[in-house]
């Protein structure tokens, strides 16, 4: 059978090799099909083209169920065509059926990630490091090819407030409170653009404060230099003595801090209890 250099034939023997160790440097998506399959001769040709794509990077390898029943079997095939896409050896995405070419594109979108999407995981991997300059740089990048993006916009928010910039993220947020996808983390991030942006007031200030007041503007001048437990701890103890200080603010900036780090952080989720213990 004649293939672009991008789809081969694989049988038990090579399925190894041609699959599962491919997969670690490049997608490969496996097409259980047979001849007698009607079905299958639909969807084949579509997977074929793609494949052949000048853009593509993946590759396709065609599984013939009635030459190769091990393979069927140890990969649980039903029904035929059977797609699976092999991502670093595993199954990552997987469909029965023919489906149409729209959805057979999705699929593959999900499996194969575009330059786009890998560049804007090195930026997230940059945020959960806390290399705060480094994201910035990525995601300017980005949206001086992409200026509409509102997730990237997000992430560059997200650094400039983590780096003390809250006013320049402030027009920025604004724009976003206007997306959908958007909105809800905008919210809360609000609170911590503005809790940084006013550090520079404060300073120019010579009135007298309360304890508490100092601690709540020292626990900001302490997040715009990055130094986000200190800041949390300084949040925490200005809710010990008032749960709604500032008609809720503090509150509301330790929630947009863990907006800023993001679930997984391990600050997030230590301070989450410790916030949680304060409340209630």
């Amino acid at each position: 059978m004649s293939h672009s250099a991008n789809v081969i034939d694989v049988q038990e023997a090579t399925f190894e090799q041609d699959v599962i160790q491919k997969s670690y440097e490049r997608p490969v998506v496996v097409d259980f099909w047979a001849a007698w399959c009607g079905p299958c001769r639909m969807l084949g040709p579509t997977l074929e083209r793609l494949a052949a794509e000048p853009n593509s990077n993946f590759i396709l390898a065609k599984v013939d169920v009635d030459a190769n029943p091990g393979l069927a079997m140890r990969y649980g095939v039903q029904g035929i065509p059977a797609v699976k896409g092999f991502r670093d050896g595993e199954i990552a995405e997987e469909f029965v059926g023919a489906q149409p070419e729209p959805m057979v594109r999705q699929f593959l979108k999900k499996l194969v990630p575009s330059e786009l999407d890998r560049t804007m995981d090195a930026a997230e991997d940059l945020i959960a490091r806390r290399r705060w300059d480094e994201a910035e740089s990525v995601y300017r990048q980005l949206l001086a090819t992409t200026p509409a993006d509102p997730t990237l916009k997000l992430g560059l928010t997200r650094t400039l407030i983590a780096q003390g910039k809250g006013c320049e993220a402030k027009p920025q947020l604004e724009d976003l409170l206007n997306v959908v996808e958007t909105m809800a983390a905008a919210e809360r991030l609000q609170p911590v653009a503005d809790y940084v942006c006013a550090v520079a007031d404060w300073d120019n200030e010579n009135a007298e404060l309360t304890v508490v007041e100092a601690q709540y503007r020292q626990a900001a001048r302490l997040l715009s230099q990055g130094k986000m437990a200190p800041a949390m701890d300084g949040l925490l103890d200005v809710l010990r003595f008032n749960k709604e200080y500032r008609k809720g603010q503090a509150k509301a900036v330790i929630l947009g801090i863990f907006e800023l780090l993001g679930d997984e952080d391990s600050l997030t989720n230590a301070y989450r209890r410790e916030l949680a213990s304060v409340l209630f």
